[in-house]
């Protein structure tokens, strides 16, 4: 048989250009884990956002940017897509503080201020993002407010268009003088949002209407905690059947369901190993599979992420165990997405511990890649 030679060298040109086309349309971008820490800095510019890169493979951290000229980076939240991370500025200080809006530049390993607007209220010390990612609450605990901001199309934050402002108190008078919102939640379904007044032992729920293009926080109602419990923070758990709300002054942790804007009370449970004469209970997590919760204790005497399992039919909690921190005074800890890490602030002993979860046993065991840094007090992760 004879061959044509320029249709067989125009056959392979041609099968060889297809294998690369399809092989630049199928493959993969490599993944990369960011880690966003936010420190006090002694209510003075300094060095308050440290963005890491993360080793999924290891547990290893790798600085890569730091915001140096920002006052009191003390809490913070990624959007829910990533894209963009919301951090409060000037917190403990004596007049009012900030919300600051940061464009995430994952190539770069960066993130690139958008703008900075007034909170409303005194000391900043916690974010809430809906699952939109259209609205933030911010909780100020020194005068008891919330204020609800519109997030722009560019991620930036419009004027805060609502403030609320609580009066009340409850049993101990050296901490519930009066009202101390310390942090707020939407909703699984998005529709409500629920916000934990330390001062008053109460969660206070509100109702996220929207009309004419404005949203507003309406409809309020309380659900008491026992007294002298000190509300701090709340997560709800991933099946969106249930939520646990960390007490900071009783050292406990009440357990819910959730239904239709609606919070009932099952149980609680203690925290730490032992009795204290001071609780001092901190933030609360849910793996990212719902079977496992954790919370932080920061002293006096125990420094310790206390684990449960979690009964995801009842949602009863059972204590697997509690792990040192390595450090003191754990104020924030987060679990990488992937749910094989949980990194622990140490805010008093200036480091951020590294632990490998089993996600079978939900333990932890620390590894040797501990990240040093000034007073960490929050932390952030995503996978892009």
């Amino acid at each position: 048989m004879k061959i044509n030679f320029k249709n067989y060298i125009a056959s392979i040109f041609i099968t060889v250009l297809m294998v690369s086309i399809f092989s630049s349309c199928t493959e993969t971008k490599e993944e990369v884990t960011l880690l966003f820490v936010g420190s006090f800095t002694d209510k003075k510019t300094g060095e308050g956002i440290h963005v890491y890169e993360f080793d999924t493979e290891t547990g290893k951290s790798t600085l890569k940017h730091t915001i140096d000229s920002i006052t009191n980076t003390s809490f913070q939240r990624l959007s829910p897509n990533g894209e963009y991370l919301y951090s409060v500025v000037d917190s403990q200080k004596k007049y009012n503080g900030k919300v600051a809006a940061f464009k995430v530049d994952v190539p770069n390993k960066k993130i690139d201020l958008l703008n900075i607007q007034d909170c409303g209220g005194l000391n900043p010390a916690h974010l809430a993002i809906d699952s939109s990612g259209n609205y933030l609450v911010n909780s100020n605990y020194s005068d008891g407010s919330l204020s609800l901001f519109k997030i722009n199309n560019d991620g930036s934050l419009s004027e805060n268009s609502q403030v609320l402002q609580f009066k009340d108190s409850s049993i101990i008078k050296s901490r519930q003088r009066a009202s101390h919102m310390h942090s707020a939640n939407f909703s699984p379904d998005n529709n409500y949002v629920f916000a934990h007044d330390l001062g008053a032992d109460k969660i206070r729920g509100f109702e996220l209407v929207k009309k004419q293009g404005k949203v507003s926080l309406e409809n309020p109602k309380e659900i008491k905690t026992k007294p002298g419990s000190g509300p701090r923070h709340f997560a709800f758990h991933p099946n969106g059947r249930f939520g646990y709300l960390v007490n900071e002054l009783s050292g406990k942790i009440d357990a819910y369901t959730y239904s239709n804007g609606n919070l009932g009370f099952i149980e609680d449970y203690l925290t730490y190993q032992q009795k204290q004469h001071i609780y001092r209970t901190a933030d609360i997590h849910i793996s990212p599979d719902g079977k496992f919760l954790y919370a932080s204790n920061r002293g006096p005497e125990e420094d310790t992420i206390v684990i449960f399992s979690v009964d995801e039919n009842s949602g009863k909690l059972q204590l697997v165990g509690h792990q040192s921190t390595y450090g003191e005074h754990p104020r924030n800890f987060g679990i990488d997405p992937s749910g094989n890490f949980l990194l622990v602030a140490n805010m008093y002993t200036n480091t951020i511990v590294v632990f490998k979860r089993d996600i079978v046993s939900g333990k932890l065991t620390k590894l040797p890649f501990d990240i040093s840094v000034k007073n960490p007090s929050s932390i952030q992760m995503k996978t892009y």
